[in-house]
Formats: structure tokens, C-alpha cells, sequence
């Protein structure tokens, strides 16, 4: 029996977001074809374009043996988020070099909150916020500081698979949202 996909504190669930698909791929990192790669960004001497399987990423196998992250330091928090606590250097260690990261047009970034990084939930347009993510729509708005017509034709033009997209993350402490869009 196949061992189970690793859990990813941070980012709950990376095959739903598209940042882990189904491969027959050997792993770059441990040789070893588990079914399962990683498809979004890598930082390093080297590329590791969908060929490291998500248990070397948990476990910081890529990180400490091809010198791989999978988000850039100084994106926890990203500047969008203007009140976003900074956290621990340790957290921000797990989430480059120990979670899976996220495609986005521009400068990845990840949303913190109560001292803490929030969890990725995905990639988002205007129907998916507004059916599962009705509470994401003022943070978003917020880190953007827009209003009025301005607001509404960004909103509107919001598409999960297109550009301008969103990217929705949640507090795993107190609940709240943070979400910032970007485009091409």
C-alpha cells in the first residue's frame, strides 16, 4: 500500500489547488515514483520543473539536498498584506522550504496573521469567492485599498484560470481571511 500524501500544514490541500498532480515521475530527490508531483515554482541553482514528489518536500528532503525552496522569504508576508504580523524565522523556513507553493502572475505572496503564516486555500475568481469564499471579498478589496467603480470592474474581471486572479489564504487561529489579486 501506497504511502499516504504527506500533510501540508500551510497548504491543506495542494492537489486541489493544482500544486501537486498525479505523475508516474520519478522524484528528483529520492528516485522513488510515488504517483504524485509537484508542479508549482521552485527557487534554485537548478530546476526541478514537476519531477519532486510532495513526501521530499514535507520532509525537507528537496530543501536540504538539491538546496530547493518553493517561496521566496521575503514574501512572508507579502506586501500586499500591510497589517500581516511578521512571524518566526522557523515558520517562515516551513512554509519556503517545507510546503508547497503556489503559481501566481507576479511575486508569489503569503498572507500571516496572529503570528503565524495562514493556510493557502487557492486560486480564486469571482464566482469561487463568492460561493466559498464570501468572507475573502473585503480583505481582498483591502490589501488592494480600492473602491467604487474601480473595485467593481476588478471584481468582476476576477477568473480563477485567467488574469486577474485571486489567491485566498485563512488564519488557522482565528478564522480570518487575507487574499490579494494579481494579474499579467
Amino acid at each position: 500500500m501506497p504511502d499516504p500524501r504527506p500533510k501540508f500544514k500551510y497548504h491543506p490541500n495542494p492537489l486541489a489547488t493544482g500544486s501537486v498532480e498525479e505523475s508516474d515521475t520519478p522524484c528528483a530527490c529520492c528516485k522513488t515514483r510515488r504517483g504524485y508531483v509537484y508542479t508549482g515554482p521552485t527557487y534554485g541553482e537548478d530546476e526541478y520543473d514537476h519531477n519532486l514528489c510532495p513526501w521530499c518536500i514535507a520532509d525537507g528532503n528537496a530543501h536540504a539536498k538539491l538546496g530547493v525552496t518553493f517561496h521566496d522569504e521575503a514574501s512572508v508576508p507579502g506586501s500586499d498584506f500591510v497589517e500581516a504580523p511578521p512571524v518566526d524565522e522557523a515558520i517562515v523556513a516551513e512554509v519556503c522550504q517545507r510546503t508547497p507553493g503556489f503559481t501566481a502572475w507576479q511575486q508569489e505572496q503569503w498572507f500571516t496573521c496572529c503570528s503565524d503564516a495562514a493556510a493557502f486555500l487557492g486560486r480564486a475568481g469571482r464566482k469561487e469567492l463568492k460561493a466559498f469564499y464570501p468572507d475573502a471579498i473585503p480583505a481582498l478589496k483591502q490589501a488592494h485599498g480600492l473602491g467604487g467603480e474601480e473595485w467593481d470592474e476588478i471584481f468582476h474581471a476576477l477568473d480563477k484560470d485567467g488574469s486577474p486572479t485571486a489567491y485566498v489564504f485563512q488564519c488557522l487561529h482565528c478564522g480570518k481571511y487575507g487574499a490579494y489579486f494579481d494579474s499579467d
